[in-house]
């Protein structure tokens, strides 16, 4: 299975996100929107990354009353986008109600994929305990694989976890969920504010079907050749060189 690299535009404008996928141009054609950037620029700015030949990610981690969750994804389904997250802990009902709009919401290109959020890159055991009421001992893998049993008995397509749970929820769950992996660090680089890590290859060999990078490529001094270096330890020596033009 050929994981796949979406660069996050975590960026305040559209100026500056489309910047980026200019500069990356073919070496990238996946794009992360998050809250900061759709909440600043909204529906155009997916618009514009797709205009540019380019899968988007939104990631806005839906987490509300079903009904609200189902028109959410619906409109975001209208926008044509790939990947939309929804939080797992919204229960049972909303995860459905999100597959079903996302069922229903399929135009003439590939349907709109729901995936999961389980347990933020951003907690480890102790803060997991004390924000869900969880006893000190908790096992965050046990936590994302219990998610990840409710998201895919709901319908849902894949689940995002950091690559320290993904062989967890591939050994208990196999290849029934695509899995989304966040908090990808090249070897060397820095934590930032995420506490569970994992560098390219090692999220790949955990079984990832999809591997999130922000700084580490947005922030580099080249882009193309911090992207070279990703697709390089994804894919093999033979994709590290981008072109410079």
């Amino acid at each position: 299975m050929n994981t796949i690299p979406i660069i996050a535009l975590d960026c305040p404008t559209a100026a500056a996100a489309l910047a980026i996928v200019d500069e990356l141009g073919d070496g990238c054609r996946f794009y992360k929107i998050g809250s900061e950037l759709f909440t600043a620029e909204g529906p155009p700015i997916v618009r514009a990354v797709r205009d540019r030949g380019a899968d988007v990610f939104l990631d806005l981690k839906f987490h509300d009353i079903p009904n609200t969750v189902r028109a959410a994804v619906t409109s975001a389904a209208g926008l044509g986008v790939r990947l939309v997250t929804v939080h797992a802990s919204g229960g049972r009902a909303m995860l459905r109600a999100a597959a079903a709009a996302a069922a229903t919401s399929a135009g003439a290109g590939p349907r709109c994929r729901i995936l999961a959020v389980s347990v933020l890159t951003s907690l480890d055991a102790p803060s997991l305990a004390e924000s869900w009421g969880r006893a000190p001992t908790v096992r965050v893998d046990e936590e994302v694989v219990r998610l990840a049993r409710l998201a895919q008995s709901s319908g849902i397509d894949g689940l995002v976890c950091s690559a320290q749970e993904a062989g967890a929820v591939r050994t208990a769950l196999g290849t029934g969920l695509d899995l989304l992996v966040p908090g990808i660090r090249p070897t060397g680089s820095g934590h930032d504010d995420q506490v569970r890590v994992a560098t390219p290859g090692a999220a790949a060999a955990a079984g990832a079907t999809y591997i999130v990078v922000g700084r580490a490529v947005t922030e580099a001094p080249d882009r193309r050749a911090a992207m070279g270096a990703i697709l390089g330890e994804l894919r093999g020596p033979s994709s590290q060189a981008l072109s410079a033009s």
